[in-house]
């Protein structure tokens, strides 16, 4: 073991599983921790809850405020925080401080808690200086980048950085990658109708591509994407970021026949 990879193991890493990841895709919390260990950290799932975006965006402050002190407490001892989620992350890094603005002794704890806050990719590359996986996958995949983790959080050349060295992949441009899928959490329920059009905007970007496999790093934007191309006929493997890279795609894509047994 190299030096640095014996510093890093002296990093106690809380994992911040998600609702969506821990309720639909547990294969994603397993995979972020195969991640997290494979670089040498401590990984730990300290008892938790949702991170308190649904609440924030809907304007009920005083639940998410509640949210947030019980996940600041949880992850007290652990040395970062880690997402696989950059819309999780960002509510957790970007949001937290601003809940407590007119607290301030609540502001400091909760603005150094935010600066240990990551997103999974961004802290294997910009972190620990993860360079590569030994992964393998045979396919052809286009990458979505989240709003969250991209505006928020600088999330894009990182998971990329990464897919490059899993053998057997070929990543191909998406066009307009950058622009939202239509999902936004509660605005898909608010506002069906758009919804469904910028996601269909997207699945035929996705096929313009040519790849046969979806890649992004939001569990909530794969399951609208993929739901959408299902819809369509569309033979595209959806998956999470975090699978592929460490090398656990057995288990049936987002959104085909056997995921729920597969979980």
């Amino acid at each position: 073991m190299s030096e640095s990879q014996a510093a890093k193991t002296q990093l106690r890493v809380g994992l911040f599983v998600t609702c969506l990841v821990d309720l639909i895709r547990p294969s994603v919390g397993f995979a972020a921790v195969k991640l997290l260990e494979d670089a040498g950290c401590r990984v730990v799932v300290p008892p938790q809850t949702c991170c308190g975006q649904p609440a924030y965006n809907s304007g009920d402050r005083a639940a998410a405020q509640a949210i947030a002190r019980q996940v600041i407490d949880a992850f007290a001892d652990c040395d970062y925080v880690v997402a696989p989620s950059g819309s999780c992350a960002g509510m957790l890094a970007a949001h937290y401080p601003e809940l407590f603005a007119d607290e301030p002794d609540m502001a400091l704890k909760a603005a150094a808690f935010a600066a240990k806050c990551c997103e999974l990719t961004s802290f294997l590359v910009d972190k620990l200086g993860v360079t590569g996986v030994t992964a393998h996958y045979e396919g052809v995949a286009a990458y979505h980048d989240s709003c969250s983790g991209l505006r928020e959080l600088g999330v894009r050349e990182q998971p990329r950085k990464l897919l490059e060295s899993v053998e057997g992949l070929r990543l191909v441009d998406l066009d307009e990658s950058d622009v939202c899928c239509g999902f936004g959490g509660t605005f898909a329920v608010k506002y069906g109708e758009l919804s469904d059009a910028i996601v269909a905007r997207k699945s035929d970007k996705i096929a313009a591509s040519g790849a046969d496999t979806l890649l992004a790093g939001d569990l909530g934007c794969l399951m609208n994407m993929a739901g959408k191309l299902k819809r369509q006929g569309r033979a595209v493997k959806v998956r999470h970021v975090a699978e592929v890279l460490a090398g656990m795609t057995d288990a049936a894509a987002i959104g085909e026949p056997g995921e729920e047994q597969a979980k």
